[in-house]
């Protein structure tokens, strides 16, 4: 049996005929920039995300750096963030200028221990980056009590979890501003890349609307200098029918991980396989399941690639032991449950669209696994 890590010909089967008229209509337009279509994905996915503006970009990538712009990030100023992470959360931070300085991570979550912050928090300190990993929100409550006396602003990560919830609040709402991805893998993803930043702040919104076109107000009257990062029509066409579907495929998600979880806590396992942990305070999307694997993790994976099976470890460098931050003198050991979860994390196949049938695969391939 074939079991991929993920299934994008199965989603695009069955919209296909949703699809084509609404990429026809594109073209017959040729209205390919900030087109209707844009307009009408964003006043959506800030209604979704229980924010008044939601501003369409080129990548979750920009939509980080335009957050951060429009913060006035300056050269020299620090950002508090994870270093268990995807690069573009780092990398937003240091194309400005800035510091990134890390807090390690939650073993049982993953997201950032907010425990290790107070102690890191400088006069630099402009500003901190949780990121919602695998589509679970990091503990929002704690982060912004920590934040509010010092006034630092809270730009979510959220490039994982659109839809996921925190105490009945959506990722990318709590903070100051939220950045969203819609790369094709994602639960919400587009056919390239795309990305958009929510706020409920009139000011924010309007700096990253300039900063997105070329920090102009109007096309050839410039406040400042911006970047070109926008959304383009085709993308935003492609996933207004896909945010029809959304909730759907999230919930899909989240019952096929839990019937992963029950699979792997009755099997006969000759090693030790952790799923993972769900805070029952909130709303998990599962962009991805991840198991840990404290011995044998690459073993397992081979093994599992051998019967047909996809994984991927999300991820096994973390951002201080990268060769580009090495500038920033962290050294092996400084944020050891961030390396633990590097060396010990597995995805597991994890797509609406997988069957009962190929997670009792997986789950039987793991049992056969002879460490």
């Amino acid at each position: 049996m074939k079991v991929p890590l993920i299934n994008l010909q199965a989603q695009y089967v069955s919209l296909r005929d949703e699809l084509r008229p609404v990429i026809d209509q594109v073209f017959d337009s040729q209205q390919f920039v900030l087109g209707s279509y844009v307009r009408s994905l964003e006043t959506a996915l800030a209604d979704y995300s229980q924010t008044t503006h939601a501003i369409g970009c080129a990548s979750g990538s920009d939509a980080l750096l335009l957050a951060l712009m429009a913060l006035d990030l300056q050269p020299g100023d620090e950002v508090i963030t994870t270093p268990f992470t995807f690069f573009a959360t780092g990398s937003a931070i240091a194309r400005l200028g800035a510091k990134p300085v890390f807090a390690d991570i939650d073993p049982a979550t993953y997201n950032i221990d907010s425990k290790q912050i107070p102690a890191l928090i400088s006069s630099r300190t402009k500003a901190i980056i949780p990121v919602h990993i695998y589509g679970q929100c990091a503990d929002m409550d704690s982060l912004l009590a920590i934040s509010q006396k010092p006034g630092i602003p809270i730009i979510e990560d959220a490039a994982q979890a659109i839809g996921a919830e925190d105490r009945g609040r959506r990722a990318g709402s709590m903070g100051l501003m939220g950045t969203l991805s819609f790369y094709p893998t994602k639960n919400l993803g587009g056919a390239g890349d795309g990305g958009m930043v929510t706020t409920s702040d009139e000011a924010c919104a309007t700096r990253v609307r300039r900063l997105r076109s070329h920090g102009g107000a109007t096309e050839y009257a410039h406040e400042e200098v911006g970047v070109n990062s926008r959304l383009d029509e085709l993308q935003a066409a492609i996933l207004y029918v896909k945010f029809a579907h959304l909730d759907r495929w999230s919930n899909l998600r989240a019952e096929k991980a839990a019937l992963y979880s029950t699979l792997l806590r009755d099997a006969d396992l000759k090693l030790e396989v952790m799923p993972p942990f769900v805070r029952n305070d909130g709303r998990h999307i599962f962009h991805q399941y991840v198991i840990r694997v404290p011995q044998h993790r690459d073993r397992l994976a081979l093994y599992l690639k051998e019967r047909g099976i996809g994984t991927k470890v999300y991820y096994p460098i973390p951002l201080h032991q990268q060769v580009c931050f090495e500038y920033l003198g962290y050294k092996n050991g400084s944020y050891p449950q961030a390396e633990k979860a590097a060396n010990e994390t597995l995805a597991l196949p994890m797509f609406p669209e997988l069957t009962t049938e190929q997670q009792e695969y997986v789950v039987g391939s793991i049992q056969s696994f002879d460490c």
